[in-house]
Order: C-alpha cells, then sequence, then structure tokens
C-alpha cells in the first residue's frame, strides 16, 4: 500500500544479501523483502522481485531466470540491482518520486570500488544524496547502544553473505573482522553434505528450511528428524530420505567454527581497557544467524564472554541505519567519508 504526502521520501536501506529492508523518514521500516529478482532472459526486463520471485526460485523456465542480484553482501549483477531498488522503492511511495536522501549500509570490509558501486546503484535508483554506514555500526545503533560512548561494545552481525564482528567506542570502529562466511554458507554446507552422504540434490530453498527448523550448533536437550525432499543423484528421480538435527549441525560446524575463530581475532586485537567493557556488558548479536539455535551458547562456551542475542535481530541493522536517517547531526560521524 503507497504511503502519501505527509511523510518524507528520504529513505534507508539495508540492501542485504538475503533480504531488503526499507526505512521511511517519519514512517518506520515499510518494506522487508526477499533480495530476488525474476527477470527475462532476453531482454532483461524485472518479472518479479522479492517474494513474489522467491516464489518462483528453482521453478522457472529456460526464457526466465531467478538470481539474487548482491553476494556476500555486495553487489554482483548492478542493471538487476538497480531495477531492484527502483521497483522496491515503487511499492513505498506513490508512483516513482525519487528519494532526495539516502542512507545505505554496506559490509565493514567493502573496498572503494564496491562502495562507488553502492553509491552509482542507489543515484540511477534516483537518489539525489547518498550517505554510507557499515553494517555493525548500523546494527549497533539499531538495538540501543550509545555508540558515541567511551567505552567499547562488541557485535557481531551475522547476515546473509557477511559476518561482521565489530569493536565500536566513541562513534567508530576501533578494531573490526569482516569474513564472508554467513547464512549463506550455512544453507550451501547443507545442499553439500545431502551431496555427499545422501547422493541427493536438493534445492537452496529446502536448504533454508531444514537450516532454520533444525540448525543448531549445541546438542539439543531433545533431537529432532524431518523428512526432506530432493532429487536422487543416482537414479535421477525424485526422492524423499529422512535427517536428524545431529547431521545438520555436523554439516553446519565448519562454517560455524569460522565465524567463532572470527570472533576470537577480533577480541585478540582488542585494547585492554575495552576487552574490560566487552567482559562487562558481554557480545551482542544480531542478524538473521544470531537466531542459529545454541549460537551464542557456543560463542560463550569458546571465548568465555556473556553473549546476549537482541531483540528482533533481523531487523537491527535497518532500524539502525533509520535512525542515523532521522538523527543525521547527532550520527554524522558515523557515516563512512564520501
Amino acid at each position: 500500500m503507497p504511503f502519501f504526502g505527509m511523510f518524507s521520501n528520504d529513505i534507508a536501506i539495508d540492501l542485504g544479501t538475503a533480504n531488503t529492508l526499507i526505512y521511511m523518514k517519519g514512517k518506520g521500516i515499510v518494506l522487508n523483502e526477499p533480495s530476488i529478482v525474476t527477470y527475462d532472459v532476453t531482454s532483461r526486463k524485472i518479472v518479479a522481485i522479492g517474494e513474489e520471485a522467491k516464489k518462483m526460485m528453482g521453478r522457472v523456465h529456460k526464457e526466465l531466470n531467478t538470481i539474487r542480484p548482491m553476494r556476500d553482501g555486495v553487489i554482483a549483477d548492478f542493471e538487476i540491482a538497480e531495477g531492484m531498488l527502483k521497483e522496491f522503492i515503487k511499492k513505498i511511495t506513490s508512483g516513482f518520486m525519487p528519494a532526495k536522501r539516502i542512507v545505505i549500509c554496506v559490509p565493514s570490509g567493502i573496498t572503494e570500488v564496491e562502495k562507488r558501486a553502492v553509491r552509482d546503484t542507489a543515484e540511477k535508483a534516483g537518489a539525489k544524496e547518498v550517505f554510507l554506514i557499515s553494517e555493525p555500526m548500523a546494527a549497533a545503533i539499531g538495538i540501543g547502544l550509545d555508540v558515541t560512548a567511551p567505552y567499547g561494545n562488541m557485535i557481531v552481525d551475522i547476515g546473509g553473505g557477511t559476518t561482521e564482528i565489530a569493536v565500536i567506542a566513541l562513534s567508530g570502529i576501533t578494531n573490526g573482522v569482516s569474513i564472508r562466511v554467513a547464512g549463506d554458507e550455512l544453507t550451501e554446507s547443507i545442499i553439500r553434505f545431502f551431496r555427499a552422504n545422501q547422493n541427493m540434490l536438493i534445492g537452496e530453498t529446502t536448504a533454508e528450511n531444514i537450516k532454520c527448523q533444525v540448525g543448531s550448533v549445541m546438542p539439543l536437550e531433545e533431537e529432532i528428524i524431518i523428512e526432506v525432499k530432493g532429487r536422487d543423484l543416482v537414479a535421477g528421480v525424485p526422492k524423499l530420505t529422512e535427517v536428524s538435527s545431529i547431521e545438520i549441525r555436523e554439516a553446519l560446524n565448519a562454517p560455524v567454527q569460522q565465524m567463532i575463530d572470527a570472533v576470537k581475532v577480533a577480541l585478540e586485537k582488542t585494547a585492554p581497557e575495552l576487552s574490560s567493557d566487552i567482559l562487562d556488558r558481554g557480545i551482542f548479536l544480531t542478524g538473521g544467524g544470531a537466531l542459529l539455535q545454541g549460537l551464542d551458547e557456543r560463542i560463550r562456551v569458546e571465548t568465555g564472554v556473556p553473549v546476549h542475542i537482541a531483540e528482533e535481530p533481523l531487523s537491527a541493522v535497518a532500524r539502525g541505519t533509520g535512525k542515523v536517517l532521522e538523527e543525521m547531526s547527532k550520527y554524522s560521524k558515523v557515516l563512512l567519508n564520501r
């Protein structure tokens, strides 16, 4: 449903690998949809975006292609990403009204070339002014941490394409680690598990559902068994099998360990005074990966530091980017150099 008149069309965007969230000034989060596009292969014309395109994944004919234009937190297909952004903006406005100002978040490990690509894409989608903010900084602001204070906060934001780990104090990131191992890699690990252990091919959507239903990184009080449908790689026919949460935990272990090792590296690089703050205040988990069962406990066990899962971790980055949009003067120091 379009939003009219009284609201500014300044917007903040969490342009994520898995989902795109848009915050409109004075209104809050007005869009939350998968970063997925279906387009015509010949004309490159967009046929569907978001939820509608997600339903088409793995089901399109040869004249259509369904892709995610974001990979590892950055733009992989500029033309399609620009089209997707325009279509999402159209959804939240009465027709296409270019946003005067867009604040958009990016991974902390992004290169200058990748920053320019994000800026160009937002400008081509209609923005007059584009400001960038790093994802862990936006996540910290989104969960209500005072990033301007002279004490340290540690954020671990696990998105679709990247895991962003940052120690934040005095409006800056004192040290951080960004790795391109996150939700997508967990999903891929499940696909590889079925291929190697069951001679079975499953789709990305099926693997994502398995991760959400039975994915865990610590033993469960009651282990779960579910049925999974896919294609038999030997016979080439549809196949039904069962899998347990124990097997999926094993499949997820390697990428989960990479994330935890990155947290340890960030802790090792942290100044002693800030380390003391983190021990007192704990590590804050945001992003979709924060919902993986037992991850907070696993990090706590391996680091000895308290771990807190943020409220509504999936929208933390979007809420933080929105707060920066609402109070640009207060948060001017957290914006990345233009």
